[in-house]
């Protein structure tokens, strides 16, 4: 006690004087002492802070992670971690409870499925019959499906118990896999507690707990499900939180479940990936399939998800695609696992080019190449904007998200352009026809980002005035608003993968 002193009412370690320190890794970094100072800067900084603020980590050899994870990434081709990743994958390891936000498709899940694999290397035990080691909450089916895979994938060669446990499927399998024990169980809040309520699972061995997409999860209102499932988890445990969006039903669950928690943010909340070039086209209700069939038939949209707001809408536009000729099939809730899982392994081994879905199967749906994103419907609810067009541009890719608005989704329009603080252009397909606020081909910023995210008052006044001399000096014809069609919404983005897939 003596080696500290009370300043302000709290013990420090006095400043001593630090001689130049190299880590090689993280995990070296961190068996420095904690209260580690320097003199010549009059701050306490932790040993694991002075490394990141010395170094940039661009190789997952530098996180100290064990030898089978970086052969399993290797293996995979993967070298560099995401920005998440560097940022993220220190702080678990230390131990600490964690709040981490990103944009969808910069590889999340392997921001705390690699540090997780890691702990369970190190500390081999057995598996609780009837539970877990690591509990991963998901709010559907197909993400929580991805989810296990990745833990399968990347510890490929720690012989680890992973299964996922989700609903539409049979209890019997899912009850075996409990019984045995677990070190990482994936599932969906409603099948667990069904589990816990039949006397099948049994989560007071639980080491962390992790919450992926939480915002999906309070959507879908799974608030009381979760807090009855941490009700039967240990007190001591480590909670992780991911998200894409941080709404202020995140901050208060994440302010009743987790501890002195560190947060981590890669982007702005609900900002959008850059590298999707956005735009929006007016148009009728009644001429929205008439439009979509139009930008189908070329055939450059190699592969393209369609967004609806409801489950009949999403058969109904697959119907309308079908009779037209162009391979389509529908995924929502009322489908059948295997019907969805289906309908996923044909549209990704490229057995048709189209796929209807609504919000609750948005986060669920991680398929590289896809080069468009159209929201044939404007979601009621403006974050979910930034989930349905995340689903394309991943893994460092290209692509182009196009927004179908009639006269009723104006408002909603508004709600998502606040939200994301862009101005996005926009293209006129209504009958009466004029292109008068069209995109410019070749303009390197499709989306403008400036002045809070809208133009300055004379940028727009500017932008006003040209748009008129258009609108007056160009005749609003078909054939016009078609050349513009042309120009916009069948530019193929590039179709690089650099980086690490999105499911991590």
């Amino acid at each position: 006690m003596s080696a500290f002193r009370l300043r302000e009412g709290r013990f420090f370690r006095p400043p001593v004087a630090c001689p130049p320190q190299k880590f090689s890794s993280v995990a070296q970094a961190t068996q420095g002492a904690p209260y580690c100072c320097c003199v010549r800067r009059r701050q306490f900084l932790s040993a694991r802070q002075r490394f990141t603020e010395r170094f940039t980590l661009t190789d997952f050899t530098d996180l100290g992670l064990a030898a089978p994870i970086l052969e399993a990434l290797a293996a995979e081709g993967y070298v560099s971690p995401t920005p998440i990743q560097a940022k993220a994958i220190p702080q678990i390891l230390a131990g600490r409870d964690l709040l981490g936000v990103a944009q969808t498709g910069t590889g999340k899940t392997a921001a705390f499925a690699l540090p997780i694999l890691h702990r369970l290397a190190a500390d081999r035990r057995a598996a609780p019959h009837g539970g877990c080691r690591v509990l991963v909450l998901s709010p559907t089916r197909e993400l929580a499906s991805q989810i296990a895979d990745s833990f399968r994938a990347y510890g490929v060669g720690l012989n680890l118990a992973v299964a996922a446990v989700f609903g539409g499927v049979p209890h019997g399998p899912q009850i075996r896999a409990l019984a045995r024990g677990l070190d990482v169980l994936v599932a969906t809040p409603g099948r667990l507690v069904d589990h816990l309520q039949a006397g099948k699972a049994n989560l007071g061995a639980t080491e962390v707990l992790v919450l992926d997409e939480v915002d999906q999860m309070l959507d879908l209102g799974f608030v009381q499900a979760i807090r009855r499932l941490v009700a039967k988890l240990p007190a001591r445990r480590q909670n992780l939180f991911f998200s894409a969006t941080m709404p202020k039903g995140i901050k208060t669950l994440a302010n009743e479940l987790l501890t002195n928690p560190v947060e981590v943010s890669v982007a702005p909340s609900a900002s959008t990936v850059e590298r999707v070039s956005q735009r929006v086209m007016f148009i009728e209700t009644a001429r929205k399939r008439e439009l979509l069939i139009e930008l189908l038939a070329d055939q450059q949209m190699s592969r393209a998800i369609v967004f609806t707001r409801t489950k009949h809408g999403a058969d109904k536009v697959a119907e309308c695609l079908g009779r037209a000729g162009i391979g389509a099939s529908a995924i929502h809730g009322n489908k059948s696992q295997s019907q969805r899982e289906r309908a996923l392994s044909v549209f990704r081994s490229g057995g048709i080019r189209v796929l209807v879905a609504t919000d609750v199967a948005a986060r669920g749906i991680d398929i590289d190449g896809v080069t468009h994103v159209i929201n044939f419907e404007l979601p009621d609810v403006a974050e979910r904007y930034v989930h349905r067009i995340g689903r394309t541009a991943r893994a460092g890719a290209e692509g182009i998200a196009i927004s179908f608005c009639d006269n009723a989704e104006r408002g909603l329009l508004g709600d998502i352009e606040k939200l994301t603080r862009l101005h996005l252009p926009t293209v006129d397909r209504r009958s009466h026809g004029g292109a008068s606020a069209a995109f410019v081909p070749g303009d390197e910023r499709p989306a403008q980002v400036r002045n809070g995210g809208r133009p300055r008052p004379q940028e727009q006044r500017a932008h006003q005035s040209e748009s008129g001399r258009r609108s007056q000096n160009t005749p609003s014809t078909a054939g016009d608003d078609r050349r513009s069609l042309a120009d916009i919404a069948f530019m193929a983005p590039s179709r690089r993968h650099t980086a690490i897939p999105s499911t991590r």
